[in-house]
């Protein structure tokens, strides 16, 4: 059973759409559930989130959970935006069934691409940033062998 905040993140999602020539853009997946989330984030010169949307293709779980990690980093920097994690996410919607957690993932994992993106276009180093993957699920399938 969803949260009201998860129900009404997902049928009035907050800050969807794109940023045309957004200062980050983030893109991630999940090969084994098929969803697919993309934020922009619009950054100003003190290093400061203006703006920020979403576009996501996959559950209701990936919709809210998309708007909410966008939600949580509107009018955050760059390194308090980098601390929102998928618990905080989570928490901040009331919870997830345990079998969609991996939305909350993904959506810490968009936000990280994200600045990632940011800092390799100005040519900046983001402390504590490590490069994202593309899907969350890479690796697992070596850890799952190394058994």
């Amino acid at each position: 059973m969803y949260s009201e905040k998860v129900m009404d993140h997902f049928q009035n999602p907050r800050n969807v759409g794109e940023i045309e020539n957004a200062s980050g853009v983030g893109t991630v997946g999940n090969a084994k559930c098929g969803d697919i989330m993309r934020i922009y984030l619009d950054i100003d010169e003190n290093e400061i989130i203006q703006d920020v949307k979403f576009k996501t293709f996959g559950c209701g779980a990936a919709v809210a959970t998309s708007s909410m990690a966008t939600e949580l980093v509107k009018g955050k920097s760059i390194y308090e935006a980098l601390k929102i994690t998928n618990k905080a996410v989570m928490e901040a919607l009331d919870g997830l069934p345990p079998v969609k957690v991996h939305c909350s993932l993904l959506a810490e994992e968009a936000i990280h691409a994200a600045l990632w993106d940011y800092a390799e276009k100005h040519g900046i180093r983001i402390e504590g940033l490590e490069k994202p993957k593309s899907d969350i699920h890479e690796g697992e399938e070596e850890e799952a062998e190394a058994y």
